[in-house]
């Protein structure tokens, strides 16, 4: 029996709601819109921010950071030695550099270019994960003279050997020299950013860059020993760094160490617009429920009579409400099913933005927890509405539900209930309005910003070259001058040149820069100045301007001349030159004599490093000046030539001229290996992704918002003008006029209207800080951008109540008094 009524609930909530299938479509849509916005956004959360690391105790692993007046510092060779010696809260203790890619000789397709992560011994037991095949490295593997041996990750492994669980003890070709693979990570492993193939090398330290001090900019990961917690280990770190700067003068001291727990460190800045991206979407999420609620309650409204009718011919009060429960269940659940394939396709879109962002952004999928606990609220608001009337009606005697005509649903009440649900979402569509279209006017100004060179029709080609090829060959004249003559030649090329870091896309090479003869800056003025290689032409081909002095030149600035030569820009004239000094009659303190320093010849204009800062000052040098003869550890660790640019300019398309490009590079070095090349619009694409993702998703977002706050404005509307039939007869009987009457009802949604910008300006102003962690604003200067959006909302829903409002002024009176 049991079975046969609920089967016969079911049977009679789908013809109810096959009645009306505009009701049924817009509440199925408004709870899958809410509904899988709201999961998607929190299962990258869960990924990303709150699920623990895939490594055993992994709250005990910190980054050790060091910071030179705020800016992240690499450390030296001879201080990472002193720490990891002196070091007692550690349990393990390792230096890594991971910004480095390699070139990898693939037996069946070739040398290919890879991410490669070079670390100290003890590496691999700071995350305290086991080799999937073979071993890691062993203590003392990471000292110079070694075995040359790597490391696979286990998308390395699957792509290029294969899968082969013979890889184990065979030798190959890293950037020229032979390595034996030792071991194969597990599924999942990854360092750094989410670079799936990885190889991982033990760091060897040469004597030369002991004897030195250690020139090796390394940075430090470590496991901290049960039962010490951060500030332990924090007081220790500063102890044994300052013990360091005692034994060693003038060696660092500015710098400042600290630690931070690796699950913070690794998501790096995106934790707080992610957390920002979870209160849009649950502000998508309310304003669903909330349309959803009104929707309902308007239904429940309307099926009053009939609900009494039901009473009045025997149905008790259970049956009515297990028949409200019923539809609100049917629909609860069919907007449940929506947002399942919402989320999917929305974690699809977004995976492929947070994959190059995120090293855990691999592990972002739909989360069912987070799934139900969405399709909880949405089923609870759901139910929550269906039952109200028929719960109010079964305390009411049908008699006077049936006495009283359509009004009965019309209570004072449950019109201020659903407007306060009006002003609620239009607050909260003005907050996301706001927000999103912040977001949009920093990815429009980053996108479109004045580089201080032509981008236009400019290709990029990367060009990684193999350090035991060129280990004391002339790189320049068997390789980069051949390239660019040959490439310059190309049919369709204007122009063609080098550089060793592209601007915007690279920056990083930096050094403190003193003038000859000026004063000692002090140390919380010190200037970093850019350092980076071009070949002759370079200005030209970028159209830089030379504002003063003169350009660089093979003839004039060569490697037999003892004190080199460099451009300027604008910027580092402006912080180290004093007015009015001649900067080209200046010379850069580089060397002990005084003749041998660097002179500066003449002065560019800026170029942003850095996509989101200005210039910053800038020295170029001319690659002729450099011996091209670097050997050894001077051409891998100072990376001299060992990755450059080459930059072209064509009259048409650029992406035409590739292959060439490619046959020319094969014919030179069969060995290195062909990247695709980037744009400069390319290039200012990928910086942007993350900003792009979010202004994506929270245009969407408040799209979703608005469209269901008009919604829910003209259900509202519409109801209380089917509800009111009666008295608007009346007093259009008593003298009211159509006009007056489309006034009456237009007057009460400004009020709604203007209750909920007040609301949402309000909100937006309290979250200027939280909204100031992912973009900066002014708030006086955004006032009139907000105004104007406030302004077009309030225009947005009058249109929207204007057609409910037009039926209301149209209705006749005599046949709404005789309908009652």
């Amino acid at each position: 029996m049991l079975f046969q009524n609920a089967f016969q609930d079911i049977r009679y909530a789908l013809r109810q709601l096959h009645r009306a299938p505009g009701f049924a479509f817009t509440v199925v849509l408004t709870l899958a819109l809410s509904v899988g916005a709201a999961t998607a956004v929190f299962c990258v959360i869960d990924a990303v921010v709150l699920r623990p690391l895939p490594y055993p105790h992994a709250g005990r692993i910190v980054a050790i950071n060091s910071f030179w007046q705020g800016r992240p510092q690499p450390v030296s060779w001879s201080y990472f030695q002193h720490e990891r010696a002196q070091a007692q809260s550690f349990e393990s203790l390792a230096a890594y550099i991971h910004y480095r890619k390699v070139t990898v000789d693939v037996p069946s397709s070739g040398p290919v270019l890879l991410n490669s992560v070079r670390a100290t011994d003890g590496f691999f037991q700071v995350f305290g994960v086991a080799p999937l095949l073979g071993r890691t490295f062993m203590p003392g593997e990471d000292q110079d003279g070694k075995n040359d041996i790597l490391v696979l990750s286990y998308g390395a492994w699957q792509r290029y050997f294969g899968g082969d669980r013979g890889v184990l003890g065979h030798t190959v070709k890293v950037d020229g020299a032979n390595y034996v693979v030792i071991g194969v990570m597990p599924d999942g492993f990854s360092f750094g950013s989410n670079h799936l193939d990885q190889v991982f090398f033990p760091l060897h330290a040469s004597q030369d860059t002991l004897v030195k001090g250690g020139s090796l900019s390394l940075f430090t990961v470590g496991r901290l020993k049960d039962g010490v917690n951060m500030a332990q280990a924090q007081a220790g770190l500063t102890h044994i760094f300052d013990d360091w700067k005692r034994a060693n003068p003038g060696a660092g001291s500015q710098i400042t160490v600290g630690l931070q727990p690796w699950a913070e460190f690794t998501t790096g800045k995106v934790k707080t617009p992610l957390w920002m991206l979870l209160a849009a979407s649950l502000m998508v999420l309310a304003i669903g429920c909330v349309n959803v609620a009104g929707l309902l309650l308007a239904r429940g409204v309307r099926r009053e009579r009939e609900m009494a009718m039901r009473s009045a011919i025997g149905a008790g009060r259970a049956r009515l409400l297990r028949q409200m429960f019923t539809e609100g269940l049917l629909l609860a659940l069919a907007g449940a099913a929506g947002g399942v394939l919402l989320a999917a396709a929305l974690l699809d879109l977004m995976r492929k933005f947070l994959l190059q962002l995120l090293q855990r952004g691999v592990d972002i999928h739909i989360n069912w927890l987070v799934l139900a606990a969405a399709t909880g609220i949405a089923i609870a608001t759901s139910l929550a509405a269906s039952l109200f009337p028929a719960l109010r009606l079964s305390g009411i005697d049908p008699n006077r539900v049936l006495k009283a005509g359509g009004s009965a649903g019309g209570s004072r009440g449950q019109h201020r209930l659903r407007s306060g649900f009006i002003v609620a979402q239009v607050a909260f569509t003005l907050v996301l309005l706001a927000v999103s279209g912040l977001l949009v006017q920093f990815v429009l100004h980053y996108r479109d910003a004045d580089l201080g060179f032509k981008s236009e029709r400019l290709l990029a080609f990367k060009i990684s070259l193999s350090r035991a090829e060129y280990n004391g060959r002339d790189v320049l004249g068997e390789l980069y001058r051949p390239l660019e003559e040959r490439t310059r030649n190309l049919p369709g090329v204007q122009a063609a040149g080098l550089i060793d870091l592209m601007p915007p896309a690279e920056s990083g090479f930096n050094t403190v820069t003193q003038i000859v003869g000026q004063p000692d800056a002090a140390p919380d003025r010190v200037v970093w100045v850019e350092r980076r290689l071009v070949s002759n032409g370079y200005f030209d081909l970028m159209g830089i301007p030379l504002r003063h002095g003169r350009a660089l030149s093979p003839s004039l600035d060569r490697a037999e001349n003892p004190a080199r030569a460099v451009v300027v820009n604008e910027a580092f004239v402006r912080q180290l030159i004093p007015q009015p000094l001649d900067p080209t009659a200046q010379r850069i303190a580089d060397s002990d004599d005084p003749q041998q320093c660097t002179r500066i010849v003449g002065v560019a204009g800026d170029v942003r490093q850095n996509l989101f800062s200005a210039a910053q000052p800038e020295m170029d040098m001319l690659m002729d000046q450099v011996d091209p003869r670097v050997i050894g550890d001077q051409f891998f660790n100072e990376n001299l030539f060992g990755n450059m640019t080459l930059l072209v300019r064509t009259s048409g398309d650029p992406k035409q001229i590739v292959p060439a490009v490619r046959s020319i590079l094969h014919e030179l070095d069969p060995t290195a290996p062909f990247r695709e090349p980037r744009t400069v619009t390319e290039m200012v694409s990928e910086m942007l992704i993350f900003p792009r993702m979010l202004s994506w998703l929270f245009c969407i977002f408040a799209g979703l918002a608005l469209l269901l706050a008009l919604v829910g404005l003209y259900g509202l509307i519409s109801n209380e003008v089917e509800q009111s039939s009666r008295d608007i007869g009346v007093r259009m009987a008593l003298g009211a006029t159509r006009p007056g009457i489309l006034a009456m009802v237009l007057k009460r949604v400004a009020w709604m209207l203007a209750a909920g910008v007040a609301a949402g300006l309000v909100l937006t102003l309290f979250a200027r800080k939280l909204i100031g962690m992912v973009i900066y604003f002014d708030a006086q200067k955004e006032a009139g951008g907000f105004l104007l959006l406030a302004l077009l909302l309030v225009v947005a829903g009058l249109a929207a109540a204007l057609i409910p409002a037009r039926r209301a002024a149209s209705i006749e009176p005599m046949q709404a008094l005789r309908s009652e």
